[in-house]
């Protein structure tokens, strides 16, 4: 996995739909992962269950305070390893659904946090 494009300023995630995700001018059927200031060209096609702290390795490359993970439609636990291994390094990690991940990645990254979001339709 590799940043597909890094952008000046905040990324914004315009709308979130049962189908697609649009990011300023890109609109994805699948899941996505970003930053505030840039997308990765690839997420693997991994069940939620079956995430692990080496899934998110780039983005905790770019030692963000918080990562968001939106989970779809509806609210998905991830393996409480995960939960665990976020925790030792000291990276907030929020679990919601995917409209409401949206919206919270949209206010940090607005604020200038440093902040990631995996995104599920």
């Amino acid at each position: 996995m590799k940043f597909t494009r890094e952008m000046p300023g905040a990324l914004t995630i315009h709308s979130v739909s049962d189908d697609q995700i649009r990011i300023g001018d890109q609109v994805f059927s699948d899941a996505v992962a970003m930053t505030a200031g840039a997308l990765l060209d690839d997420w693997p096609a991994k069940a939620i269950d079956d995430l692990t702290e080496s899934d998110f390795a780039i983005l905790l490359d770019t030692h963000p305070e918080v990562i968001i993970l939106g989970t779809g439609n509806n609210n998905v636990f991830p393996p409480r390893e995960l939960v665990f291994a976020m925790a030792r390094r000291g990276v907030g990690f929020e679990v919601m659904n995917t409209r409401a991940a949206a919206s919270t990645f949209n206010v940090l990254a607005g604020e200038g946090r440093q902040v990631a979001a995996v995104l599920y339709l």
